[in-house]
């Protein structure tokens, strides 16, 4: 097989990777299908032209072999995929060996420049205290590969980089065959669930990444970070300011089936994952700690540990490090069948644990010991490790946000205050719900009533508030410690929740002073709203009773920004302008409050819902805005790309460390935007994007030239794919709606409006020259611009051109793709001219041959979606056909590595 694209002597042992793979798979072909799909095969590799030969193949398949083309066409994907992985992993070591750089994103950089700049160790130490970094893994449907076929990818991913190492062609007629037994096995497991998925398979597949990365990567990290600050602030202690996050379980935003017994299932599991790792450690420790009394001394504290242990061997009596870790064992297991978990141990139950300090307590008497007992390497060994584990896993596992929709917060209020026979609070203006709010929430007198028989929606939203309360009480306070309030717009759905906490025990009234044990986080996430975010907590910030709240919090208020429905409601450049904006006159209004701000990203995987390299994006937020608290969401195959790997996690999770840091401590350097530029910028490609979503065939254009309705029931999550109905824009979820311009290749939502504005702007003298100075010098939007490059760099016109056939109304459909055509082009034109460059990615030469490889797959794939699409608007009750459909539609996500 020919990789023409592969030119640079140091992409060699990429294209040796790749053909290695690449006759793997045809071997596996050639025993598992026709020569009519391999023939087809074989021509995808050695053309450009993949259209054409795709229509000429199609009518002589039949329909198994339809099938096993799309398999090998995605298969293909995937295995260059993990070529260029292992490719990236091989380029950055070369670079850290041979270059006296530090890697961008990385801890030991970061301390370079604190340097530089003069930054001390108290200075440093202080900001290390007040810093939380959270990565917050959510459930948005956005993966779609089975665990299973994940599984696999892991396994050649470990196997490949293993042919260099082969010393002769036995070595590597081995290392072959043990991958064509991977691709065989992956080749006849369903890439496609034929089941919906459910809210509990989600809670088990997002604890699934701790055994397989994070339990390896968090100490890790933690003891490289600590080590690494050392070097240049030799007394500098790391605190717990890493955290993962979650939402799969507590998120009930347009998802029906999260409940109280789902909140509940969530944390079981979490606990099951994290006491099975307490026990393994603790048994690893046990067989590294046969310390004898004749060789070493031990504290007091550790011998009386050692007297109280269940082991009774009498080999082990003179080994109280031994003896005291079996005592810590019965009892975290004990303490796991108190929270309803199913461990054994060897030394049987112990009494359980009051909360995890206590836990952590006796890890460090063992640890404290070893240190003064000349025992240093081991104290800071394993058990450092153990240690570190515990105090952020805790017995949780990683907290849960909890998050509903405004209006159904709403609805549980009105029915609350009719059920006690006060105002009909549905009925009421913005300035009274405020003052009726404030009235119940002055007083501790209850309005819920156990003996009414409320609403099943009341009902429902009530217990999972009351689960909330009891799982608090028996994981820990930090098990729980957010409620988000998704489309929130006025002061009163603040208020409202607070209400609802209130009535569920999660709130108290002292004195008429109220003492919240969760954070009140509002999520901004339309254009609108984001424009309303300061007058919103401005409003909040001047009552006294909410400034009494925050008191209860540490005078910490987070603030949750939408990426994604900003960019649906008013399209990218608009997007990213008022998220700026907001960002600084939250700053502001903080500051003038003296509230302290943490700011939470709502961001995806795709441009067109935030997504993008973090490193930039936290360099690119505004002065201020970070303050050493940042929180973002991670989700659906970014979670996989990011996390999957112990190493990659590792360096994924340091780079939202540093970056933070950086922006905290460090001089923005991120310069200042023009604000009349930005503006004039932002409302012509508003006009153009809104004018376009907007017109009257838009919506019939979206719903025929892309595969939205299938991708509606592919089960990829437990979430319906819309609120009410596909049919129009400001119901559909942000996620289906750009992975439907993912499919057709169109990426639409991250760049449409962007060449109208530019054109329209630089009418005027001296506007193109300003906005190349700030591609230059700005970070904000340098990182707009590089975002965009990334996914105009992944849109083929002559695709989505393709796709257009799909459409019943030709006229209309030509007409509304000739504008778009038009749009984009104009779009690539201005990006090139402000970044003074001759064509997309020429400074991102890994993505350019990472897109140049996959696009005769890629494109197959498209060519395959688009028969196949048309046959299934034909017969839309072909069930046969919509499975296929959903091949195509995964092959292209997996090509692409990125949905919605």
């Amino acid at each position: 097989m020919q990789f023409h694209q592969i030119n640079n002597p140091k992409d060699a042992p990429l294209a040796e990777d790749a053909a290695f793979l690449g006759q793997a798979l045809i071997r596996m072909l050639e025993n598992e299908t026709s020569e009519a799909v391999i023939s087809v095969v074989k021509q995808l590799a050695e053309s450009q032209d993949s259209t054409h030969i795709i229509a000429a193949a199609l009518p002589n398949l039949n329909a198994k072999q339809t099938q096993n083309l799309i398999i090998a066409c995605s298969l293909f994907s995937q295995m260059l995929n993990i070529a260029e992985d292992v490719h990236h992993q091989r380029r950055r070591r070369a670079y850290e060996q041979s270059s006296s750089q530090h890697a961008e994103g990385s801890v030991s950089g970061l301390i370079e420049k604190l340097k530089n700049v003069g930054i001390d160790e108290a200075t440093l130490q202080n900001q290390l205290e007040q810093t939380t970094v959270a990565a917050v893994l959510t459930a948005h449907p956005t993966e779609v590969q089975r665990q299973a076929t994940l599984n696999f990818h892991r396994r050649i991913r470990a196997l490949l980089p293993l042919r260099e190492q082969c010393i002769g062609q036995d070595e590597l007629n081995s290392l072959q065959r043990e991958i064509e037994t991977v691709l065989l096995a992956l080749w006849q497991t369903s890439e496609t669930r034929h089941y919906k998925i459910t809210v509990e398979n989600e809670i088990n597949n997002g604890v699934s990444i701790f055994p397989l990365s994070f339990f390896q990567a968090v100490p890790q990290l933690y003891r490289s970070m600590q080590q690494t600050f050392q070097t240049g602030f030799p007394e500098i202690k790391l605190p717990d300011l890493l955290h993962i996050g979650g939402w799969i379980g507590g998120d009930r935003d347009g998802n029906p089936f999260v409940s109280a017994k789902t909140l509940r299932h969530a944390f079981k599991q979490h606990a099951d994952a994290v006491f099975h790792y307490y026990r393994k450690q603790l048994g690893e420790l046990f067989a590294d700690l046969p310390l004898s009394t004749r060789r070493v001394q031990v504290s007091n504290a550790v011998l009386s540990l050692s007297e109280q242990s269940p082991d009774t061997e009498i080999a082990h009596f003179e080994e109280p490090y031994r003896r005291a870790i079996a005592l810590i064992s019965s009892r975290i297991v004990a303490t796991g069948h108190a929270l309803g978990l199913t461990l054994g141990c060897r030394w049987g139950l112990g009494e359980p644990y009051a909360n995890a300090e206590a836990f952590i307590s006796d890890l460090r008497t063992l640890q404290q010991s070893l240190f003064d007992n000349g025992s240093r390497l081991l104290a800071e060994a394993r058990i450092a490790d153990l240690i570190r584990a515990a105090s952020v896993f805790r017995f949780h596992l990683m907290p849960l946000d909890l998050r509903q929709h405004a209006a159904k917060h709403g609805e549980v209020v009105a029915e609350l205050f009719r059920h006690a026979g006060l105002e009909a609070y549905e009925s009421l203006g913005e300035a009274e719900k405020q003052t009726v709010l404030l009235r119940e929430l002055h007083t501790q007198r209850p309005l819920y009533n156990p003996y009414v028989a409320y609403s099943e929606h009341t009902q429902h939203e009530l217990d999972i508030f009351h689960e909330a309360r009891r799982v608090k009480n028996e994981f820990g306070e930090q098990a729980i410690c957010q409620s988000i309030i998704s489309n929130c717009e006025q002061p009163s759905d603040l208020l409202a929740l607070a209400l609802i906490l209130k009535e569920s025990g999660l709130l108290s009234i002292k004195e008429g002073l109220p003492e919240s044990r969760l954070n009140i986080v509002p999520l901004f996430e339309t254009i609108e709203a984001l424009q309303n975010a300061t007058r919103v907590m401005d409003t909040l910030f001047s009552l006294p009773w909410y400034q009494a709240l925050l008191k209860s919090r540490g005078h910490i208020q987070e603030i949750m920004l939408g990426y994604s429905d900003s960019n649906k409601d008013g399209g990218y450049v608009t997007s990213s302008w008022c998220l700026y904006q907001a960002e600084q006159e939250l700053v502001e209004l903080f500051r003038r409050h003296n509230v302290r701000l943490r700011l939470f990203h709502g961001r995806g995987g795709s441009v067109g819902r935030g997504g993008g390299p973090s490193y930039q994006a936290i360099l690119a937020q505004p002065a201020g805005s970070v303050a050493g608290r940042i929180r973002i969401t991670e989700q659906g195959e970014v979670i996989t790309a990011k996390y999957a790997d112990p190493a990659n996690a590792c360096r994924n999770l340091e780079t939202l460390v540093s970056a933070t840091l950086e922006a905290s401590l460090l001089p923005y350097a991120g310069g200042e935007p023009d604000p009349q530029l930005m503006q004039a910028l932002s409302e012509h490609a508003f006009n153009h994007y809104r004018a376009l979503i907007t017109h009257p065939d838009f919506i019939d254009y979206f719903l025929q030239t892309s595969p939205i309705q299938e991708i509606a029931t592919l089960n990829l999550g437990s979430r319906p794919a819309s609120r009410k109905t596909l049919a129009r824009i400001q119901d559909l979820r942000a996620i289906p709606w750009v992975f439907s311009w993912t499919q057709n290749r169109l990426m639409l939502p991250a760049w449409y409006g962007f060449g109208t504005a530019v054109a329209t702007l630089c009418r005027e003298a001296g506007k193109l020259e300003a906005l190349q100075e700030h591609a230059r010098n700005n970070a904000f939007f340098r990182a707009m611009l590089s975002n965009m490059e990334q996914v105009m760099a992944k849109t083929d016109l002559t695709i989505a051109e393709n796709y257009t056939t799909l459409s019943n109304r030709p006229e209309a459909t030509r007409a509304l793709f000739d504008m778009i055509k038009q749009e984009y082009q104009a779009s690539r034109e201005a990006l090139l001219k402000i970044l003074q460059t001759d064509g997309l990615l020429s400074e991102n030469r890994s993505l350019a041959r990472s897109l140049a490889l996959r696009i005769p797959y890629l494109n197959a794939l498209n060519s395959l979606q688009v028969l196949l699409l048309k046959e299934l608007r034909r017969s839309p009750e072909n069930q046969d056909l919509l499975k296929l459909v959903h091949l195509t539609i995964n092959g292209v996500a997996q090509g692409l590595r990125n949905t919605g």
